[in-house]
């Protein structure tokens, strides 16, 4: 593997919570690969989580931020600039929440109220932070902002959601705004739609074991994990990947571009096997 890939290049990474986050795989490789950043969390995530575990670790400071709030992401920015010592070259997004997930609150009977802030949270912090980033000129020429979406975004999964629009959104917004900043900044924008990985958002979807295991089957080179969608955004956040923005990258083990695979064809065959009965007819249960 190539080495010293993010080196001189100073960053910021929003949303690491524990080990199991793909943010927190992201800093760690990140740190491997020769780059100073900082790290942001909510208040009371900084102040209680493991967080602090991986601030030592990467030997990164730690900046408590309300990501919905553009006065703590102006502070952000403005801290990181100061403690790294010039412009952010790169920008890692890792932010998503549901209160309708949270309290199983299926599609057709939303809470709005939680809509809002689902939609907020998770999508138009997105948009504060690169406004923010753009009205501050934080970021460096050829600066690389990533965001981490998933293929909900694009088709239907049952039970993921009101998080299919904040993630739908969400790739609009690195689309928008990439032409925005780009033009004007040569800043690249892009989301990374993820395999299905268990963060702690991801578990806390209904039945997701399930969708884990019907994505590593479809998928021909399985699923991606956390530490290969780390390499990626290392990769994304690197100098050699200068000419792409404005994408939807899939990284998926190739899951995007399948309808049916074999293993998963087999696996549906046999769910029948406990619905027929010995005379071959189907069973009604």
């Amino acid at each position: 593997m190539v080495k010293n890939l993010l080196e001189g290049k100073r960053g910021i990474i929003f949303g690491a919570l524990n080990d199991k986050s793909i943010a927190w795989k992201v800093a760690e490789m990140a740190k491997e690969q020769g780059a100073i950043f900082t790290l942001s969390n909510t208040e009371v995530a900084c102040r209680m989580g493991e967080v602090i575990e991986l601030s030592k670790k990467c030997d990164a400071a730690l900046i408590p931020a309300d990501a919905t709030s553009v006065e703590d992401l102006k502070n952000v920015f403005e801290k990181s600039q100061e403690i790294l010592g010039g412009k952010i070259d790169f920008v890692l997004h890792s932010i998503g929440m549901s209160l309708n997930v949270r309290k199983k609150r299926p599609y057709n009977d939303l809470d709005y109220n939680f809509l809002n802030k689902t939609l907020d949270i998770s999508a138009i912090s997105f948009h504060k932070m690169l406004q923010v980033a753009y009205q501050m000129d934080a970021i460096s020429e050829w600066g690389s902002v990533i965001a981490l979406s998933y293929i909900a975004g694009q088709r239907t999964f049952c039970d993921y959601n009101d998080m299919a629009d904040a993630k739908a959104l969400l790739e609009s917004i690195a689309r928008s705004f990439g032409y925005i900043y780009g033009r004007e900044r040569h800043v690249r924008i892009n989301t990374i739609s993820q395999s299905p990985t268990m963060t702690t958002a991801g578990s806390g979807v209904k039945g997701f074991d399930g969708l884990l295991d019907f994505a590593d089957r479809q998928s021909p080179l399985g699923n991606a994990l956390a530490e290969d969608c780390a390499n990626f955004c290392c990769a994304m956040f690197s100098d050699l990947t200068k000419k792409i923005t404005m994408q939807n990258l899939y990284h998926d083990g190739g899951f995007s571009s399948i309808g049916m695979s074999e293993r998963a064809m087999h696996q549906y065959n046999l769910s029948f096997q406990h619905h027929v009965d010995p005379k071959g007819h189907e069973k009604n249960e």
